[in-house]
């Protein structure tokens, strides 16, 4: 059993009913002090869309790389997301450019057929579990046919994904954060092989070609080819467990989804992000929020709360699929702006599209159940049927 009261207000996060739904606590925080600096994490904390914006768009006061406040950064850490400008930029642009190289109407094509084939296959059954069955391995498809490379065994992969996932944690857990550098080593190891013997198509295809002019250090291309790889599998299955969660747990929302896909992956990422949670350091005393922040201050933003944040957002607990414009933060700002954001847009209005199309009687069968990460919000396990409800009792 769940113990009363948790005073802690951020470990108070982890307990399972508030897992399944942190944003009354995120208002909680906001009204009790919007910024606030919390003991444990050893980090100052926000809760405001306006102050976090302002903390992702501003890389000369805010770092990512820790570096530049002397912290001593494992090698395996060092990636297209802990770099800033200079360094950042040759390693940004290399991959953007190749991005820009695909053909992603091609790869959008072939994998939708996939996504039709899978649901209908799944259609067949009693009931499914979504996260595992479905939206891992779509995600995990997506992101190495865009690489160009096979995709792993899900068995040895997610394991080690989820592993990585935890250690992100590690402020609140620190027993998390080894493991996860091990983690991380291993995956940029994995992907440090593609560049030995790189694929003939793909984003690979094309660093391989291009590292030599890119004055990127070998090292720093394995760990954000890495990135690439767990970064897109991630963003993309999570948002896709929640996404789905949302619309199956919504009365009427797989039928607005159908009548909104312009705006409804948009509205489905603010309301429930995949990612929670983002940190930076501060580089030189700055005041914001009514606080000073001192050179050397890690600065917690809690992009969940911004996305819910009334002076924002009308009505923000609200699911509404025709909310437009939607300035959510789901995916970060700035420089460190999510490299494969529209890819994963692309998946999911793909997925939950078909979902709602060849499959309108689409239900859950039970709760959703969360993973206990606070950073990466996501699924454990969701277990759903696609036939429609006939009053049966519906056995797993």
């Amino acid at each position: 059993m769940e113990q009363a009261a948790a005073v802690d207000p951020i470990l108070d996060l982890a307990r399972p009913s508030i897992l399944r739904n942190p944003y009354p606590s995120y208002d909680r925080m906001r009204k009790t002090g919007p910024v606030f600096w919390h003991e444990l994490l050893g980090s100052w904390v926000l809760t405001r869309h306006a102050d976090c914006l302002a903390v992702l768009t501003d890389s000369n006061r805010f770092a990512s790389d820790w570096r530049r406040a002397g912290e001593d950064i494992p090698a395996p850490l060092l990636s297209v997301q802990t770099l800033d400008p200079p360094e950042h930029t040759a390693i940004r642009h290399l991959l953007l450019d190749g991005f820009r190289a695909q053909d992603r109407r091609a790869l959008h094509d072939d994998l939708e057929g996939q996504i039709a084939d899978l649901l209908a296959e799944l259609a067949g059954r009693p009931s499914f579990d979504l996260v595992g069955e479905l939206a891992e391995p779509i995600a995990l498809r997506f992101v190495t046919a865009f690489l160009g490379v096979p995709a792993p065994e899900l068995d040895w992969f997610v394991p080690m994904s989820r592993t990585v996932v935890d250690g992100m944690d590690a402020g609140l857990w620190p027993e998390k954060h080894e493991p996860a550098v091990a983690a991380r080593a291993q995956l940029a190891e994995y992907a440090g092989g593609w560049l030995a013997d790189p694929p003939k198509g793909g984003l690979i295809a094309y660093v391989a070609e291009h590292a030599a002019d890119s004055g990127v250090a070998e090292t720093v291309l394995r760990n954000s080819l890495r990135a690439v790889l767990h970064a897109g599998y991630e963003s993309a299955s999570r948002l896709l467990g929640n996404a789905a969660a949302a619309l199956l747990t919504t009365p009427g929302a797989l039928d607005a989804f159908r009548a909104t896909p312009a705006t409804a992956v948009d509205e489905l990422i603010r309301y429930d992000a995949p990612v929670q949670a983002d940190a930076r350091v501060c580089v030189t005393d700055t005041e914001l929020g009514g606080v000073t922040m001192k050179a050397g201050d890690p600065v917690t933003l809690f992009l969940g709360a911004a996305n819910h944040d009334p002076l924002r957002f009308d009505h923000p607990t609200e699911l509404r699929l025709d909310r437009a414009p939607n300035p959510h933060l789901g995916f970060g700002r700035g420089a460190h702006a999510c490299l494969g954001a529209s890819m994963a847009i692309r998946l999911t209005g793909s997925v939950l599209g078909t979902l709602a199309t060849d499959h309108p009687g689409a239900r859950a069968v039970a709760e959703p159940e969360h993973r206990r990460n606070l950073t990466l919000r996501g699924l454990d396990r969701f277990e759903v049927c696609l036939r429609p409800d006939t009053g049966e009792e519906v056995r797993p």
